[in-house]
């Protein structure tokens, strides 16, 4: 026969090299079908590797003018037996995702060290490259992996599938890791004195106990205030999704004594080993504006993906605020409309302020005051100004000037000390901002 190509099932599988390569592998017998294949994974395509070896073994029987002998897989001395189980381990790993909701996996395979070293001296005694075909455990990760698949519905995903699968052959374990659910909504703080996030006592470091005693900074709490945003808005979405825990990721933050109005601060909560991944969303929004009791409100709920929360955290949108003003002493009209209109438009030079020091670097910082307006009320001692800003502008420090740390700033320019004593976030802005783009939803 002609040894150039030789046609099974109707198709034309091999070519002259790869039946001389095959016969120095079935020299190593016994050999299963699978781990022949596997060496001419990279030669051959459209079979999996346990056809592809089949069909190797017949090629070369009929070249040699010999008996079709097979080799059974529990024979093989190469996998030793292990690509015959691969349903058997699809069965479990399916009964140990049976009560988690996911739509996307992944497979991976800790093989055993002597399986990777027969594969090595497979290849060594046939004589052919040490990275010929593909790994045993990528053949693993396939062969289980589309059973897994088949038996679910759900699908392959090599970037951040809803659950990943770890087989660790040696210890005879399926390892479930459930990765993060994420919700996107923006939210709307109502109440003063509110911080976003959970604050720990910074005496106690959250413990609530200092001293074996309770603390007494934080009244035993552990926190330096009873709520926050995240504790507002996280329990009920945690609730839904059956999760252990939750992240808050905000896109900025306001200061714990200012309210957050308009549209709303946009927010991502990434909860913990969902064993739910979607729940009712439209009916989770007024559970948590319900749990919220007012305090909060949040809006524009739905599912995200992973990529939201870096997408959240770098957004650096400009801001429209709304403060109240006090001064130390009556100011002049044209004194304070004349800082106004200098201050409207002007790069502003901030150096990191004194309240934030504790945990910010220290750096100076230029921002631009996009839009500055105000009116002084009649008493000449308060004001109420307007301030659309760059992101990252300190508006306390531009109305006191933080001692000279910020410049220009309207306590400067007047001449006299000022201090904001209600501070409102009226607009983040950035509705054309990437948040809309589908990618970053499920």
């Amino acid at each position: 026969m002609d040894s150039k190509s030789v046609t099974g099932a109707g198709r034309t599988v091999l070519a002259v090299t790869i039946l001389e390569d095959a016969r120095a592998v079935l020299a190593e017998d016994p050999v299963c079908d699978a781990c022949v294949g596997r060496v001419f994974a990279d030669r051959s395509f459209g079979l999996g590797n346990a056809e592809r070896g089949h069909a190797l073994r017949v090629s070369v029987a009929l070249d040699d003018d010999e008996p079709y002998e097979p080799t059974e897989t529990e024979s093989c001395w190469v996998c030793e037996g292990l690509c015959g189980e691969f349903e058997e381990w699809a069965e479990r790993v399916v009964d140990e995702l049976d009560d988690l909701d996911f739509e996307t996996y992944q497979v991976g395979t800790r093989a055993p060290p002597l399986i990777d070293e027969n594969d090595a001296l497979l290849r060594d005694a046939a004589a052919l490259d040490e990275d010929a075909g593909e790994p045993f455990k990528a053949e693993f990760n396939r062969e289980v992996g589309k059973r897994v698949g088949q038996s679910t519905g759900a699908d392959v995903d090599f970037t951040r599938p809803d659950v990943q699968v770890l087989i660790d052959i040696d210890a005879d374990e399926v390892d479930i890791t459930v990765n993060s659910a994420f919700v996107y909504g923006r939210y709307r703080k109502l109440t003063r004195g509110i911080p976003q996030t959970e604050w720990p006592c910074r005496e106690c470091e959250g413990r609530g106990r200092k001293g074996g005693k309770p603390c007494e900074y934080c009244g035993g709490s552990g926190y330096m205030y009873d709520e926050s945003v995240e504790q507002l808005v996280a329990p009920p979405i945690v609730e839904a999704f059956a999760g252990d825990d939750e992240s808050f990721h905000g896109a900025g933050r306001e200061d714990v004594d200012a309210l957050m109005l308009g549209t709303g601060r946009p927010f991502v909560l990434e909860v913990d080993n969902p064993k739910i991944r979607r729940p009712d969303i439209a009916s989770l929004e007024a559970e948590v504006n319900e749990y919220a009791e007012g305090k909060v409100e949040v809006e524009g709920l739905r599912l995200a993906t992973y990529d939201m929360v870096e997408r959240v955290k770098e957004h650096d949108a400009s801001k429209t605020y709304r403060a109240e003003v006090a001064f130390d002493r009556p100011v002049d009209r044209e004194a304070f409309e004349d800082a106004i209109e200098e201050l409207n438009g002007a790069v502003i030079h901030q150096e990191t302020p004194d309240r934030v020091s504790h945990r910010r670097a220290a750096k100076v910082r230029e921002r631009t005051a996009y839009e500055v307006t105000g009116e002084l009320e009649d008493d000449d001692r308060h004001a109420i100004v307007k301030v659309h800003g760059e992101g990252g502008l300190y508006i306390k420090e531009l109305v006191s000037g933080d001692q000279g740390r910020t410049t220009p700033s309207l306590a400067g320019l007047v001449g006299e000390g000022a201090r904001v004593t209600a501070l409102d976030v009226v607009t983040v802005e950035g509705e054309d901002e990437p948040f809309e783009h589908a990618d970053f939803f499920r």
